[in-house]
C-alpha cells in the first residue's frame, strides 16, 4: 500500500481514463483566517473554487515517474473562502499519467531505429485526484476537508486530452455521481511531495493574425493564422457558429511553400495536433481554451463551419523569472539572443524538453550542457533542484528488468542514470550503427556535470550532498561499461554533429574523466578524504590512458589529438577533440600550444563552429580562453549554417534542432551555448567563487559592436558591465556591496 495516501485526502476517480471533474460543496460557518488547499490530481489538473481558477498556475503538477513521486501544489485559498456556501472543483486531465493514445499525435520512433520491446505504460487505469483543505477560522478552530466518499464526479467537457497537444472539446453532458475511491492498483505508487519548482504560467500572449484563407483538402474554407512567434502555448480563441459545429485548429511550426500550416516534421513522421472545439450554442460568441495540454507552433490552421473572432496563443513557461540580460548596438546579437532565450523559455515545463513538438522528452544532456547559458539568462535553482530530483528518482538499481526483442529479461545496470528522466517510452536497446540511447555519458552525467553548474552558480552545498551518492553510483556503473582500453565508447559521440563526426571513444572518454574529476572536487567540498584521493587516482589513471591513446604528432611533428575510430583514415581531428581536453585540463603541458593552435586552425579553415550539441560548449569556452573571440565572433554570425545567425535569416524566431534549414524540429535549445559566451565572453563575467561572490571581468568587444550593456543578478548580489567605443573600448561595471570584483582588459 501507499504509505502517503494519509498524507492528504483519499484518492478518488470517476473509474475512467477520461477527464473528470470532482466537487464539493460546502457551507462555512464562523469567518476564515486562514486557508490552504494541497492539491493533485493525475496527470493534470486545474483548481476552482466558486468556479474560479485558483492562481495563475497552468499544467500542475510538474512532470514525474509517477512510480516514484507524485507532486502536490499548496495553493493559499484564504481569500477565496468567507464566511458562507463555497464550492471545491478539481479538473483532471490525462497527461503523461494515463497517455491518451486513441487522439492526436504519439510519439513513434523512427523506421531506421529497431522496434521498441518497452513501450509507454499507464501508471494507472483510470485518472485519480486527491485534496486536502486545511481552515483556521477567527475564533481559533480548525477543519479539515478530504476528499472522500461524499464528493461528486461527472465526465469532462474536454472528452479526449493528450500530452503531445491535442484536445477535443465537446459537450458539458452527464450527470453528476457519488466518488469512487481509486482501488489499490490504481493509486499512484509514488510518494507525495510538494512541488517546489517554479509553476508553469502564461508569460505573454500572441494575437493571431489571418494571413490567408486557403482551400482545405475536403473543399472547404481553411483560414491560416500567424501568432509571428514559434512557442509552446494554451490556445485560446472567441467563436460563434450554428450548435453542433466543430471548429478545428491545426498548430504547426512552419508553412509550405503553398502557406499552408505544415505538421510534416522534415519527411520524419507527422505531428498531426488537432484541437477540435463543438459549438454549444446558436450564433453566440463561445470561448475555447485549452485545460490539460499545450500546443507548440507559431501557426494555426482553422477549419470547419463557424466563425474565429479572436485568436490567441499565451505561451507558457516554468523559466520565467529573468536572472540577466544583454542588449547592444548590432542587432544581430540581440535577435540571436532573443531567439535563444524564447526556445529555453518553450522547453522548460516543469521538465527541460527536447522540444516541445516531436517528442516531448526530458533528455537530460542540455541541463549540463546549456546549464550555464540558462542559468545566465534565467533563475535556474530550483528548476535545476527538480531535474536533478528526476534523475535521482530515475537511477536504476540493480533488480530492475526491461525486456529485449525476444521477450527476455535485461539488466540496465545498478546506478545507471537514463538518458531521459523521468523516461516515459524506455527504449534501452542500442541501435545498430548509432549506440544507445538510453545509456549515455554525456546525458547520465548531469547527475554530476548539472549539480556542477548549480553549484558554480548559486553555492549552495546541500544541492552537491544531495547528488553525491547518485553521482558515485554512476561512476561506478560506467567503469562496467568501459573497454578493455579503457574507454567509452557506447553512446551518442558528438550528436549533432553536421558532418557525422561523432568520434564515440575521444569525447565520451572525455566525460569519464570530467565526471571522476568532478567528484573529487565534491569529495574535497563535503570532506570526504579517502573519496577524493580514490576519485584523482582514477582521474589520473583515466587522463593518462586518454593521452596514451588520443594524443600523437601529426606530419608536421605538432601534437594533436586524434579521431581514434577513423585512425585508418589518417589523423583525422574535429574542433570538440581538441575542445573537451582543453576545457577540462586533461592536455599535458608540452603539447598545450600545439593543441590549441590545432583547435584555431581547425575554426579558421572551415570558418564555421563545426560541431554537435555535446562537443559545442567546450568548442567556444575553449577558443574564447584561448584568445579566439574574433572567431567566434565571425562564425555565429555567418550567414549559411552550420550558424547562430543564419537561423534569422531563415526567418526562424527560436533555435532549430541541428544546423541546417527546416530542421526536424524548429525548437530546439540544445544548441544556444553561444548565450553562454555572451556573459562570460563578450560582458566577461567570470565567477571566481561559486555564487559569484567574487567575479572577474574580462570583456571582449566585437569589431561590429560599439555599445553593449549586460547585468547578471546572482544570489549574492547584482552585476552589471557597459561596454562603449570611443577611440578606445571603456569598461564601466557596477556591482553590489559584497561582490568582489577584478577587471581585465587583456580581450580588449
Amino acid at each position: 500500500m501507499n504509505n502517503s495516501m494519509n498524507t492528504l485526502g483519499k484518492w478518488i476517480t470517476n473509474n475512467t481514463n477520461r477527464p473528470f471533474m470532482a466537487k464539493k460543496k460546502l457551507n462555512l460557518e464562523r469567518p476564515v483566517k486562514n486557508a490552504k488547499a494541497l492539491v493533485t490530481g493525475l496527470g493534470q489538473f486545474n483548481f476552482l473554487i466558486d468556479e474560479k481558477k485558483v492562481s495563475d498556475h497552468v499544467l500542475d503538477p510538474g512532470w514525474t515517474n509517477y512510480n516514484k513521486r507524485v507532486l502536490y501544489v499548496d495553493f493559499d485559498v484564504t481569500d477565496y473562502l468567507q464566511k458562507g456556501e463555497h464550492t471545491l472543483l478539481i479538473e483532471v486531465g490525462n497527461g503523461w499519467f494515463n497517455w491518451d493514445m486513441e487522439y492526436g499525435y504519439g510519439f513513434r520512433f523512427p523506421e531506421f531505429m529497431p522496434p521498441n520491446p518497452n513501450p509507454y505504460k499507464p501508471y494507472s487505469p483510470v485518472l485519480v485526484c486527491n485534496l486536502k483543505l486545511c481552515i483556521e477560522y477567527e475564533d481559533g478552530t480548525k477543519e479539515e476537508v478530504i476528499t472522500d466518499e461524499s464528493w461528486l464526479v461527472k465526465e469532462h467537457r474536454v472528452k479526449h486530452t493528450n500530452v503531445y497537444g491535442s484536445e477535443m472539446i465537446g459537450k458539458d453532458e452527464g450527470a453528476w455521481k457519488t466518488a469512487s475511491i481509486a482501488e489499490k492498483e490504481c493509486v499512484p505508487k509514488g510518494f507525495l511531495s510538494l512541488q517546489t519548482q517554479p509553476y508553469i504560467k502564461v508569460i505573454k500572449s500572441y494575437e493571431g493574425r489571418l494571413v490567408a484563407t486557403k482551400v482545405s483538402d475536403t473543399g472547404a474554407p481553411l483560414f491560416v493564422y500567424d501568432l509571428g512567434q514559434n512557442i509552446s502555448g494554451i490556445l485560446r480563441a472567441k467563436v460563434k457558429g450554428k450548435k453542433g459545429d466543430v471548429i478545428t485548429f491545426r498548430p504547426a511550426e512552419k508553412l509550405t511553400n503553398d502557406g499552408f500550416p505544415d505538421q510534416m516534421a522534415k519527411n520524419w513522421m507527422l505531428i498531426d495536433n488537432v484541437i477540435s472545439y463543438e459549438i454549444q450554442n446558436e450564433d453566440s460568441i463561445e470561448e475555447v481554451s485549452q485545460s490539460f495540454t499545450y500546443f507548440a507552433g507559431r501557426y494555426f490552421a482553422v477549419e470547419g463551419p463557424g466563425e474565429v473572432e479572436e485568436l490567441w496563443g499565451d505561451a507558457i513557461t516554468s523559466a520565467w523569472k529573468d536572472n540577466g540580460s544583454f542588449v547592444c548596438d548590432d542587432d544581430r546579437y540581440n535577435l540571436v539572443y532573443d531567439m535563444i532565450k524564447k526556445t529555453v523559455e518553450a522547453n522548460m515545463l516543469s521538465v527541460h524538453t527536447d522540444c516541445p513538438t516531436i517528442e516531448r522528452f526530458p533528455w537530460q544532456e542540455p541541463n549540463h550542457l546549456m546549464g550555464a547559458a540558462i542559468m545566465y539568462m534565467k533563475d535556474g535553482n530550483l528548476l535545476w533542484r527538480k531535474f536533478l530530483t528526476d534523475m535521482r528518482d530515475s537511477q536504476h538499481v540493480a533488480t530492475d528488468t526491461f525486456k529485449d526483442f525476444e521477450g527476455k529479461d535485461i539488466y540496465p545496470g545498478d546506478g545507471l542514470i537514463p538518458s531521459q528522466a523521468p523516461c516515459y517510452i524506455p527504449n534501452v536497446l542500442p541501435v545498430p550503427g548509432l549506440g544507445s540511447f538510453y545509456d549515455i555519458i554525456p546525458w547520465g552525467s548531469s547527475i554530476i556535470l548539472a549539480t556542477r553548474w548549480h553549484y558554480i552558480f548559486y553555492a549552495d552545498l546541500n544541492v552537491v550532498r544531495e547528488n553525491y551518492d547518485a553521482g558515485l553510483r554512476y561512476l561506478k556503473h560506467l567503469k562496467t561499461k568501459m573497454t578493455p582500453e579503457g574507454f567509452i565508447n557506447h553512446g551518442l559521440g558528438d550528436w549533432g554533429n553536421p558532418e557525422g563526426e561523432l568520434a564515440r571513444e575521444n569525447i565520451e572518454t572525455a566525460f569519464l574523466y570530467a565526471d571522476a574529476i568532478t567528484l573529487a572536487w565534491f569529495a574535497d567540498l563535503l570532506d570526504k578524504t579517502d573519496d577524493k584521493k580514490d576519485l584523482e587516482l582514477f582521474a589520473k589513471q583515466v587522463k593518462e590512458n586518454y593521452n596514451k591513446a588520443f594524443l600523437t604528432k601529426n606530419e608536421a611533428g605538432r601534437y594533436i589529438y586524434y579521431q581514434y575510430d577513423k585512425k585508418d583514415e589518417g589523423l583525422k581531428t574535429t574542433q570538440a577533440i581538441e575542445a573537451l581536453p582543453l576545457y577540462w585540463g586533461m592536455v599535458p603541458d608540452y603539447a598545450l600550444d600545439d593543441i590549441v593552435a590545432c583547435l584555431k586552425e581547425n575554426i579558421e579553415s572551415r570558418g564555421a563552429l563545426v560541431s554537435g550539441e555535446v562537443g559545442l560548449p567546450y568548442v567556444i569556452q575553449s577558443a574564447a580562453e584561448y584568445g579566439m573571440n574574433d572567431l567566434i565572433s565571425k562564425c555565429i554570425m555567418n550567414k549559411e549554417h552550420p550558424s547562430y545567425y543564419a537561423f534569422i535569416l531563415d526567418g526562424e524566431t527560436t533555435l532549430g534542432e541541428y544546423w541546417e534549414q527546416n530542421p526536424r524540429s524548429h525548437c530546439h535549445d540544445m544548441m544556444g551555448h553561444i548565450i553562454e559566451w555572451y556573459y562570460n565572453g563578450v560582458a566577461g563575467i567570470k565567477p571566481l567563487e561559486p555564487g559569484f561572490k567574487k567575479v572577474l571581468i574580462k570583456p571582449y568587444l566585437p569589431e561590429s559592436m560599439n555599445q553593449m550593456e549586460c547585468t547578471y543578478h546572482s544570489v549574492n548580489g547584482n552585476i552589471k558591465v557597459k561596454l562603449s567605443r570611443n577611440g578606445g573600448v571603456f569598461i564601466d561595471v557596477v556591482a553590489d556591496e559584497g561582490i568582489e570584483v577584478e577587471i581585465s582588459r587583456d580581450n580588449l
